[in-house]
């Protein structure tokens, strides 16, 4: 009897304990950046946003967990052909957000790995219209086309693609050692042609120096001149004053004929003792100057007698 009543407590624990459980498991929290897709006996029945929520046990069942983050899905390098028929590896990003839960988990067996086959076969296309050189230098176009082609391609799967990033586009090894060598042609054709211009530019400026230096050096001599034009100038302009003010002199004084006819004398006597074999003298100097050396005679005789003395 005893075991009984034993058996019995265990098994009413054992119920007290599985239906606590399963009361427990009834509530599920749904975190943030999240949401539950629920189904009910097997069909779609809601999804659960963050928060606190009820599942009937048994009846409902969480399909699916879905992250509400924007995701990056990480390509390998694909080999891709551009229009000339050369094979490239081409590496890229593709970033997406989940927009509808329901359709994410119903739209496709598996969205992450369709939308890499997705992407890896509009990346075909698109470079496959393109050439090597335009595919090169063509990254912002293909990264904006891919991501429009793929993100309407997506909308049935609650996917939206946010953006596309192309992170390495390798042609073939010898493609890629022509690329260098034009590369290393382009950049010592841009130096020459710095280093061209840098002598042009210096033989202008060294012309342009010698150019001033002669104008300098011209108006110094056209200023050294002018000065001493005026300088010769005034020195006329002295003498000529002079002059004037001499003759001014003589005639405020007003000489006799006698005085003019003396300074006139002087004026030859000066004259002849230059550089001169022959001069002319006025008749009226010549009286003049007959008086005056027999005054001189007179004055300078030994037989004349002393004065005497009063």
């Amino acid at each position: 009897m005893d075991l009984n009543l034993n058996w019995g407590f265990i098994a009413v624990v054992a119920i007290i304990l599985i239906a606590l459980i399963v009361f427990i498991r009834c509530f599920r929290i749904v975190q943030q950046a999240r949401a539950f897709v629920i189904e009910r006996l097997g069909a779609y029945h809601a999804t659960w946003s963050t928060g606190l929520r009820i599942k009937i046990p048994i009846i409902d069942r969480v399909a699916r967990v879905v992250s509400l983050k924007e995701q990056i899905l990480d390509n390998p390098p694909r080999s891709v052909i551009t229009k000339e028929g050369v094979s490239i590896e081409v590496d890229s990003f593709v970033y997406f957000e989940v927009t509808d839960p329901k359709l994410y988990t119903y739209g496709v067996e598996n969205p992450i790995m369709a939308l890499g086959s997705l992407t890896a076969t509009t990346l075909r296309n698109i470079v496959g219209e393109m050439e090597l050189d335009q595919t090169l230098t063509s990254r912002d176009y293909i990264n904006g086309k891919l991501r429009t082609i793929l993100d309407e391609a997506t909308d049935p799967w609650g996917i939206k693609v946010t953006r596309v990033e192309i992170k390495s586009i390798d042609p073939p090894r010898d493609v890629q050692e022509s690329m260098e060598k034009e590369m290393r042609a382009e950049r010592e054709k841009r130096q020459n042609i710095l280093r061209a211009e840098g002598e042009k530019q210096s033989a202008i400026l060294v012309a342009q120096g010698e150019k001033e230096s002669a104008i300098l050096r011209a108006e110094a001599e056209k200023q050294t001149a002018v000065l001493r034009a005026q300088g010769e100038a005034e020195a006329i302009l002295a003498v000529q004053t002079a002059t004037a003010d001499g003759i001014r002199k003589i005639n405020e004084s007003l000489p006799s004929d006698k005085v003019i006819q003396i300074r006139a004398l002087e004026a030859f006597a000066a004259a002849a003792n230059g550089r001169a074999t022959k001069i002319i003298i006025p008749s009226e100097i010549q009286g003049l100057a007959g008086l005056a050396a027999g005054l001189q005679e007179v004055l300078t005789s030994p037989e004349l007698p002393a004065p005497k003395a009063k």
